[in-house]
């Protein structure tokens, strides 16, 4: 059997060495990187091939990779590199690695094309001035093929040892049992359809309901499709912490019932969790676990891999025993490992490294994203971009003087757009190019200045600069499924100067999020809420031959009584006369069935009046409220309200914390009141997408308000029965809820009823 490694997997495992240094600059985005390679091939003769597929082998290696330029009438092979800032600062651990990969490519095309030498340049392309700085070499094909050897040589006992743990993995895998006696109702018709999905390439939208395991359910079949499928991988991706801890917790369980299993799994957090030292630079002069981080990262990779489960807390533990950052350790061991499990942005936002580690190293990998109905929102925010005039203004009153004319061509360009300002919001057709091409400018100089000055630079400064990158990398991709907005907030008090916010908004995803699931052998998409399901088809991107499947609840209307007040409104006209009438529902049944119980609300201002009318006429009936931007000791206080045999009800927010994720099964909650339909404020911004969505869908109120609206009570009425034994009501509250039209979208089970 033959171990397979990309080229640059291959030079960055053998040949980085030295500090951990991000001061150079931030890597171009993608589609700058393409262009840039682009531009330098324009430049070169008829004649000049490009994306070289090059591929050899060493022993029980095979290397394969994509050489970036070939001239045959010089026989120069090029190596491209596109950056911003000043070349001179670039660290040369970096340029040893830039030419450990030119030769091992100068290897393989002399192999190729039988050379007895060849000519290698390492091109450097300053995306700021598209200028093109070239280091070049003249190398035998013998000296070259003692450097490819030299490399593999290193590398081929972690090949041997790789290759021995994916045949015990896969040997494992297949006698993999279920670890539990049984499936639950509906978690087998589930783990059936993810197999099947699994092993037949297809995506799968998986609308399961709450309670039946689905972790587990998804998991457990991908794994065993692993080894007939060849998958070098398998992502467990979220959309909040709690679901990570539930797919470790299900990886727990499926390895207790299949011991010994060498599964390596690896949970990934974002990096202001895992810092060790936020105040300092992840540079080797400012911090102490970047100074030689490549030199002790063998050692720390071999340690980690030892350990199975590779949660925050193992991986924190073995990183600080080798005196390297846990947070880049990670990144290095998502390599490695078989599981990984983290937030959607790892794979699916613009600069995702798992989608990239794909990418780079032809992986097959399976993808679970849990709570899937997030994915919509959550993949705008990624492919969406603001920029704050206020926050641009008080930064440039402080800029070191080298960047202050920059900024002035920022303040000029944005003043210039206000100026077509009529009203507090509008839209435009484009981001505008004076505004874009200061903005440009501006990155350049900064990213100059900050090579220049590291010691100097402010976290404003820092922040900005980002958010401007950021802002330029979202203006590439501006297309039908976006908007660019100018809101204008109410100013300062006294002096009447109102201040902007730009926003490049993503309204459909769908063109972004589609290539990630096209990198993938298969993903799976499960939720409690994904109806129906050509909006979500429809708005992220899935493929034609995604398959759908709806499990059958296990749940009956018995263990849940299902009521509608229809005669409250919910409307915003009729809030202030819809308080006292809820208060006394709530209350009504409470005295009949005491208990512990969630009332949700629209919004904060609705909760607060709900909360304190209700406390007013019913002091004697326990209550507590969800604040606005709670902490996570705040968020377990709240919850752990909710005692076995307790009694009192929790106002929270629809949407929010509370809403979905929680489990507290049994009479720790016996009912919850929904007080709204969910539908998103009746906004500006809203009614574009209302618009947007009519203009590429046909179905405008639907897609913006009603779906996603609707998605929000399913969840928060899922909260109430998460056992075959739990017994539970929910009101919803509104007169809205009797319509035929909703009661369609609501599921089958609660046996409703038709709707008027």
């Amino acid at each position: 059997m033959k171990y397979v490694v990309a080229v640059r997997a291959l030079c960055e495992f053998t040949a980085k060495r030295g500090d951990l240094d991000l001061r150079f600059t931030p890597s171009p985005s993608a589609q700058e990187g393409i262009a840039g390679h682009a531009v330098v091939a324009a430049r070169r003769k008829t004649g000049y091939q490009t994306e070289i597929a090059l591929s050899g082998e060493y022993r029980q290696l095979t290397v394969r990779g994509r050489a970036d330029g070939y001239d045959p009438e010089r026989n120069r092979l090029e190596e491209i590199k596109t950056y911003r800032g000043k070349l001179d600062g670039m660290p040369d651990n970096h340029r040893h690695l830039h030419w450990a990969q030119a030769k091992i490519y100068g290897w393989l095309q002399c192999r190729r094309l039988g050379l007895s030498g060849i000519e290698l340049a390492l091109v450097y392309f300053d995306i700021g001035s598209q200028r093109e700085t070239v280091f070049a070499e003249t190398h035998s094909a013998e000296a070259l093929q003692l450097h490819f050897e030299e490399h593999c040589e290193r590398f081929l006992a972690w090949a041997e040892q790789e290759l021995a743990h994916r045949a015990a993995r896969d040997r494992a895998l297949k006698g993999l049992r279920f670890p539990h006696a049984e499936f639950r109702p509906g978690q087998r018709a589930l783990a059936e359809a993810v197999y099947k999905g699994t092993a037949s390439g297809r995506c799968l939208l998986a609308q399961a309901p709450t309670g039946i395991g689905k972790t587990v359910g998804t998991l457990f079949p991908v794994l065993k499709a692993c080894p007939s499928q060849q998958l070098d991988k398998v992502f467990f991706l979220a959309a909040k912490t709690s679901g990570r801890g539930l797919a470790l917790d299900a990886l727990k369980t499926i390895r207790r019932g299949a011991a010994p299993l060498p599964l390596r799994i690896l949970e990934l957090v974002a990096r202001d969790k895992a810092c060790e030292h936020p105040d300092k630079a992840c540079h080797g002069e400012s911090c102490p676990l970047a100074r030689g981080f490549y030199d002790r990262l063998p050692a720390a990779r071999a340690a980690a891999l030892r350990i199975e489960l590779l949660d925050q807390a193992a991986v924190r533990e073995t990183a600080l025993a080798h005196d390297v950052c846990p947070y880049y350790l990670s990144q290095d061991l998502a390599r490695w490992s078989d599981v990984v499990v983290g937030d959607y942005n790892y794979f699916f936002d613009l600069s995702a490294m798992l989608h990239g580690l794909t990418i780079a190293n032809e992986w097959r990998v399976a993808t679970l994203v849990d709570e899937a109905h997030n994915l919509v929102e959550r993949g705008r925010k990624m492919y969406s971009a603001e920029l704050d005039q206020a926050a641009f203004l008080n930064l440039r009153r402080n800029v070191p003087q080298a960047l202050a004319k920059a900024f002035a061509r920022i303040h000029r360009a944005w003043n210039a757009l206000l100026k077509e300002q009529a009203g507090p919001y509008r839209i435009h057709e484009a981001p505008p190019h004076k505004l874009l091409a200061a903005l440009q400018g501006a990155a350049g100089e900064m990213t100059e200045y900050m090579a220049e000055h590291p010691a100097a630079v402010s976290a404003d400064l820092q922040a900005f600069y980002f958010d401007a990158l950021h802002f330029l990398r979202v203006a590439e991709l501006f297309d039908a499924n976006s908007l660019f907005d100018v809101t204008l907030d109410a100013g300062i008090p006294g002096k009447g100067r109102k201040r902007s916010i730009l926003c490049l908004r993503n309204i459909v995803p769908a063109p972004f999020l589609g290539q990630r699931f096209a990198a993938t052998r298969s993903t799976i998409l499960f939720s409690a809420t994904l109806s129906p399901w050509y909006f979500y088809a429809d708005t992220l991107g899935l493929p034609d031959a995604t398959a759908w499947i709806d499990v059958e609840s296990p749940f009956t209307a018995a263990q849940l009584s299902v009521r509608i007040a229809a005669d409250i409104s919910t409307r915003y006209r009729d809030r202030d006369d819809s308080l006292a009438p809820i208060a006394d529902l709530i209350a009504r049944h409470y005295r009949e069935n005491p208990g512990n119980y969630l009332a949700f609300f629209s919004s904060f201002e609705y909760l607060q009046k709900s909360v304190e009318l209700f406390r007013r006429r019913f002091p004697d009936i326990p209550a507590w409220e969800q604040a606005r931007r709670m902490e996570e000791p705040e968020r377990d206080a709240f919850l752990a309200r909710f005692v076995p045999s307790g009694r009192g009800i929790g106002f929270a927010v629809l949407g929010g914390a509370f809403g979905e994720g929680i489990d507290l099964p049994g009479d720790r909650l016996i009912g919850a009141f929904i007080a709204t339909l969910g539908l998103p404020q009746l906004n500006p911004v809203n009614e574009q997408i209302k618009q947007r969505m009519q203009q590429l869908f046909g179905a405008g109120y639907d897609y913006a308000y009603l779906y996603p609206g609707l998605q929000k009570v399913i969840q928060a009425a899922g909260r109430v029965i998460r056992t075959p034994e739990d017994r539970g009501t929910v009101y919803l509250i509104d007169d809205r809820f009797a319509r035929s039209e909703v009661r369609d979208l609501l599921p089958k089970w609660w046996n409703l009823g038709p709707g008027t």
